[in-house]
């Protein structure tokens, strides 16, 4: 049998460890190949003194020593960068970035693959961009008369899924977050979680969690984003982390029906 493989797809630093850390701790603890293709450093990403910022370049570089921490904490395969600036992963060309992601999915040829929802959980515009991004990449990488950057042969992902926030994981947190809404344009966004039914895919990844926090407090310069939930035991924040691993199955080859999934291999195995 084929070695088992999930690719990431994310916008910034911290996605990875913040969204589904126990989840990809988990699987890289069992033997599957994880890896993880993130859009940007996270340059504009600062939530110190705005006098004390280092500016894109350098911001870029801290972020990327912390995911590259991160990675190393939650025992994944590889990392690799799109080099998109923070903010403006929307405003990639389309046809450029969709080439770039086709490249690594035909390099890496993983069976899954893990990115945003059309909502970008939050609103976020990278989020949402990103994930747009990556399902054309997939339908372009199965397509044999699709030429990537690298020529490589056609490869066709089984499983696609949308990391989301359930209903209970977001009632759960969010009385120690502090306001959850940001302004886009002349929008006001924030969370809009999955109702409890619609998740289709729930991964046991408890004994995890503890890789998933230590691979969190990587990101450093990020900590302030989760409000007093950083100050909180290990113990605590890792029960917190466990009602995470929750997932919405966008499309499968290999199976599907109304029961729900407890292994995003499911059908694979």
């Amino acid at each position: 049998m084929e070695a088992l493989k999930l690719l990431a797809i994310f916008a910034h630093p911290d996605d990875e460890s913040m969204g589904m850390g126990g989840t990809l701790a988990k699987y890289a603890a069992e033997g599957v190949e994880t890896h993880l293709l993130c859009a940007t450093r996270g340059e504009r990403g600062w939530f110190g003194p705005a006098e004390e910022n280092p500016g894109l370049e350098r911001l870029a570089q801290l972020r990327t020593l912390e995911l590259e921490n991160a990675v190393r904490e939650l025992g994944m395969t590889s990392l690799s960068f799109l080099n998109y600036i923070d903010g403006d992963v929307d405003k990639a060309h389309h046809a450029e970035i969709v080439q770039k992601i086709v490249t690594h999915i035909r390099r890496i040829k993983p069976q899954v693959v893990v990115t945003f929802p059309p909502d970008g959980n939050y609103g976020h515009p990278d989020h949402i961009a990103i994930g747009q991004f990556t399902q054309a990449a997939i339908v372009c990488a199965a397509d044999a008369n699709y030429t990537d950057l690298d020529e490589r042969a056609p490869h066709c992902v089984s499983k696609l899924y949308y990391m989301v926030d359930s209903e209970t994981f977001i009632n759960l947190v969010a009385p120690f977050m502090g306001d959850m809404t940001f302004q886009v344009d002349d929008q006001m966004r924030g969370e809009a979680p999955w109702k409890e039914w619609m998740i289709t895919t729930r991964i046991d990844m408890a004994e995890y969690c503890h890789a998933a926090w230590r691979a969190i407090l990587c990101h450093q310069s990020q900590l302030p984003t989760l409000g007093a939930l950083v100050e909180m035991h290990e113990d605590a924040a890792v029960s917190v982390l466990a009602m995470q691993g929750t997932f919405y199955r966008a499309f499968s080859l290999v199976n599907g029906g109304r029961r729900p999934e407890t292994d995003l291999f499911d059908g694979l195995r």
